[in-house]
């Protein structure tokens, strides 16, 4: 009868995962004999951990994401007779081949919450802990903040007592970005500030401390300060891109929307010519970006909406982008509309409507919000179809100079008051 070892060697070598998938399971069921010695045990430990690791990685590669939570479950078995810490790294290994799944989410969700009851039943407190810090990833990216946020509250109630600063550090981190899904900057902002504290008295690895920096520059870029929040998307990208993380990309999107948002389109070109950034200027998601400066610099509605419509799956699939673009493309409008009526005293809302390449009444709604906003003064007669535009009333002073008036006044009556006073 082959080894376990014989037996791995031969499922890693077929091409034909049916055959090998057959043999991991073999390795897996096989059970250890309880006359080796403690070496030949520990190799067969191995052999079995490096099968498990193996057949999650074949689900994953066929996207089978109910082969990979079979191979976890199946997992439990085998690691009970391990050390706690090496528990957690191939649960967390096994768990990390659900990422490149597509539409994996929810049995993501499923299987956390089965390993995490598992994990309460066997006192592993500190792979429970890194589960439920998983599960609020997966509840964010789902957008379920209200279960997100309860399952938060009690992980800092925790780790606050056993004074675990890394995960702590982790954890305040993902209830800013809970806080800044549901729309609460002033309570993502305070997370934020606290996952800050709790990393500046440990060390914080290279990826956490470029999500610390990425989650900053977003919260600024909210507050309209994308000066600042171009420098934190600046320090993201140079520290992934130094470790050739994928999600560098993102960054350097962010970086070329605080550009195009600061009204300095022409500076993209330049900032894809920088060492670190010229790899990924031939992509879709950076030219995708490029389409939508020189649309801004032109102040070319029409150009504009086609690198919406052309890069739709770049520019709408990402929240943050997706929200500044709406907001410039507002800005956009507002401009063209403002430089379209600024000839007029009376102008027709079907030839503004023609000129700007909008329907009727998404231009009557955009010129009505810009009147009560006081952005020029004027009225919307939509019995003749037209706008009137008046010239901007000059404030009347009479009131305002009655009111110095009567203050001087009363400050005479008070200063006679305060010497009759004293002469009494």
């Amino acid at each position: 009868m082959p080894t376990k070892e014989e037996l791995l060697n031969q499922a890693q070598s077929l091409s034909d995962p049916k055959r090998a998938e057959v043999l991991y399971k073999e390795i897996l069921a096989s059970p250890i004999s309880e006359h080796a010695s403690v070496e030949e045990k520990e190799a067969e430990l191995r052999h079995q951990e490096t099968a498990l690791v193996k057949l999650g990685e074949l689900y994953r590669d066929q996207n089978n994401a109910k082969g990979v939570a079979e191979v976890i479950t199946l997992s439990r078995s085998f690691v009970s007779s391990t050390a706690k810490a090496k528990t957690a790294k191939l649960i967390r290994t096994l768990l990390d081949c659900f990422n490149t799944i597509p539409d994996s989410q929810k049995i993501q969700i499923d299987v956390l919450q089965e390993n995490i009851e598992w994990a309460k039943r066997e006192k592993r407190i500190f792979l429970k802990h890194s589960l439920e810090t998983r599960l609020v990833g997966l509840q964010l990216d789902t957008q379920q903040y209200k279960p997100a946020l309860s399952l938060i509250e009690s992980l800092l109630t925790e780790l606050k007592r056993l004074d675990d600063k890394l995960v702590l550090t982790e954890v305040h981190l993902l209830e800013s970005r809970v806080y800044r899904g549901i729309g609460n900057l002033a309570k993502a902002k305070a997370a934020l500030t606290s996952s800050r504290t709790a990393a500046n008295s440990i060390y914080c690895p290279p990826q956490l401390q470029a999500r610390l920096d990425l989650q900053s520059g977003i919260l600024h870029a909210e507050d309209k300060d994308y000066t600042t929040a171009y420098s934190y998307f600046y320090e993201t990208f140079e520290n992934l891109s130094t470790q050739d993380d994928p999600s560098a990309l993102g960054a350097l999107k962010y970086m070329l929307l605080c550009k195009v948002m600061l009204n300095l389109p022409e500076d993209v070109t330049s900032l894809l010519s920088i060492k670190l950034a010229s790899r990924y200027a031939q992509l879709r998601d950076v030219e995708s970006m490029r389409a939508i400066a020189r649309a801004h610099q032109k102040r070319n509605l029409a150009d504009f909406e086609k690198a919406l419509k052309d890069y739709q799956q770049e520019l709408s699939s990402d929240t943050t982008i997706r929200t500044h673009l709406s907001a410039l493309y507002d800005t956009l409008l507002e401009q063209n509309l403002l430089r379209i009526v600024e000839p007029y005293s009376v102008v027709e809302i079907e030839y503004i409507a023609q000129q700007v390449g909008q329907g009727r009444q998404a231009v009557e709604l955009k010129l009505s919000q810009m009147i009560l906003d006081k952005v020029f003064h004027g009225v919307l007669d939509q019995g003749r179809g037209c706008l009137l535009i008046f010239e901007e009333p000059e404030a009347d002073r009479t009131y305002g100079a009655a009111i110095d008036t009567l203050e001087q006044v009363g400050k005479v009556v008070d200063s006679l008051y305060a010497k009759t006073v004293k002469l009494a």
